[in-house]
């Protein structure tokens, strides 16, 4: 690690230029991780899904998501991260646009492709902030500005990418209308052929359409939106474990908490713990 803050022992913001790779086994970070790609090809593999990538990129992950990279040629990358304690993404949504876009997103590919000149754009924040990092008192007004301005301009790239993309893409309306089915109803319906019984559609043929669409099979989806939600209840209030799981139509916290676990790796509670709780969760007190 080149440079890194950190506060009463936890670490807020760092940046590590990596020599080797230390995503080639899955792992949990419990920061927000940006993995700035300079060169290389692989498959970024992040909980469900798994997104081949060739630098220059940006891939993005969340807290204790569990990530690794599959290399097909020498993948070179420097890895930013940062503490929602440092700087809350859904506290600041208005100014960077991220969470939703950049995290916290099921249906779209975790990463953005770079231009020459975003990759130059994006280098030099690195450089920014990495040489705040290093003075003896580096100051904390200036590295959340650098890392809301990195961010900011993560969304602007992602946004162009997606109208971008959605010009040779054609679009699905059916995988549409389950993607508004499951945000409206995750909370009780929680089998693939319940949304192919809405949608009027042979099982088989909504599981491939939804596998070609959205690179996910609806089961995958099914599971990350409820465990999505789980993730943000933790995260952004302070009802208790045994609210959360009411909340979300569980039988009671230990069949959520089983659930939970098996999905991230974690208990509820050691999620929470270890991500800690939002500044967003007063704020709506």
């Amino acid at each position: 690690m080149i440079g890194l803050l950190t506060s009463t022992g936890t670490s807020l913001l760092g940046i590590n230029r990596v020599q080797e790779n230390i995503l080639a086994k899955p792992i949990q970070f419990t920061e927000y991780a940006v993995i700035f790609v300079s060169e290389g090809e692989g498959t970024f593999y992040s909980d469900f899904g798994s997104f081949p990538f060739q630098g220059p990129v940006l891939l993005f992950a969340t807290p204790l998501q569990m990530i690794y990279i599959q290399e097909k040629s020498k993948v070179q990358y420097t890895l930013l991260q940062f503490h929602g304690d440092f700087y809350c993404i859904e506290y600041h949504r208005e100014e960077v646009a991220c969470n939703g876009l950049l995290f916290n997103n099921i249906y779209i590919s975790p990463f953005i492709k770079l231009t020459a000149a975003d990759y130059s754009s994006f280098n030099m924040l690195i450089d920014q902030i990495e040489q705040e990092l290093c003075v003896s008192v580096p100051s904390d007004i200036v590295l959340k500005s650098y890392l809301q301005l990195f961010l900011a301009k993560s969304s602007q790239v992602k946004r162009r990418e997606l109208v971008e993309g959605s010009v040779h893409t054609i679009r699905d309306e059916q995988m549409e209308l389950f993607k508004q089915m499951l945000e409206e109803n995750f909370l009780t319906l929680r089998k693939p052929n319940d949304y192919a019984t809405l949608l009027s559609m042979p099982p088989n043929t909504f599981t491939k359409r939804c596998t070609k669409y959205f690179r996910k099979t609806p089961s995958q989806l099914i599971i990350e939106r409820l465990i999505l939600e789980a993730k943000k209840q933790l995260h952004l209030t302070r009802k208790s474990i045994k609210e959360i799981a009411y909340t979300l139509n569980f039988e009671d916290e230990f069949y959520f908490s089983r659930v939970f676990k098996k999905y991230t790796n974690e208990s509820p509670q050691s999620f929470r713990d270890k991500t800690g709780i939002s500044i967003v969760a007063d704020l709506h007190r």
